[in-house]
């Protein structure tokens, strides 16, 4: 059968043996290394946040400040 461009990877067999794969080594990971990330998570939590920083500011597009707006408002006052 033919996959067409609108099918997902991850519903594809490869795909959900990919999550399948993914899932038992987080799982073995956690598992045996539980009080090492335990240690690491606040560390991890501190490091999110720089990062959410940088990757979010994508969607608001140029901080450009010479838009003028707020120079024509002080010429509309006088």
């Amino acid at each position: 059968m033919m996959s067409t461009s609108n099918d997902s990877f991850w519903l594809s067999t490869n795909g959900l043996a990919a999550i399948g794969l993914i899932a038992a080594v987080l799982y073995f990971l956690l598992a045996e290394h539980r009080a090492h990330f335990l240690y690491a998570l606040p560390f991890l939590i501190l490091l999110l946040c720089p990062v959410m920083h940088i990757f979010m500011h994508g969607s608001h597009g140029s901080h450009s400040h010479g838009d003028g707006d707020h120079d024509h408002r002080r010429e509309d006052q006088s």
